[in-house]
């Protein structure tokens, strides 16, 4: 049964200038959570079907693979497998009386941790994906306000 973590915020971007920061990997460094480098990619990058796999610093995801299962209009969705999860990744974008409103998704079912997952997803797994999110989203804010010279 899949599990769900989520966050928001609001940027100070146009829609199409929130997706397209957000799908830029040159700007992952700077914004998503314990990303540390790109080791491949595959596919036309950010159309459907592209894939990219990534690393994470010391102790943290591992590598991590993201395949595109969609790209439209004020959304974008990623496949996500890394050793303790797999899920679908999605961010959600549309104009707000304030700017553009981000909403980061993730729907996941973990890999590991046997009959005790329950049970370590309730106490510590989806709290700390929760403010995974939350600190890609609080960075992502501050690339989008660099972006639109509000800093």
């Amino acid at each position: 049964m899949p599990r769900t973590a989520r966050a928001a915020t609001v940027v100070p971007l146009a829609p199409e200038g929130a997706l397209a920061l957000w799908t830029d990997l040159d700007r992952w460094p700077t914004f998503v959570e314990g990303f540390a480098r790109t080791l491949e990619t595959s596919g036309d990058w950010p159309a459907e079907g592209a894939r990219v796999v990534w690393e994470s610093g010391p102790g943290g995801r591992g590598r991590v693979t993201e395949k595109v299962l969609e790209h439209g209009t004020g959304r974008f969705a990623t496949r996500v497998s890394e050793e303790a999860l797999q899920g679908q990744q999605s961010v959600s974008i549309a104009e707000d009386a304030e700017g553009t409103r981000v909403e980061l998704t993730l729907e996941y079912e973990l890999t590991k941790y046997g009959p005790l997952g329950a049970v370590a997803d309730v106490i510590f797994i989806r709290r700390a994906l929760r403010d995974a999110l939350r600190r890609t989203l609080r960075r992502f804010k501050v690339e989008a306000e660099e972006d639109a010279g509000v800093r």
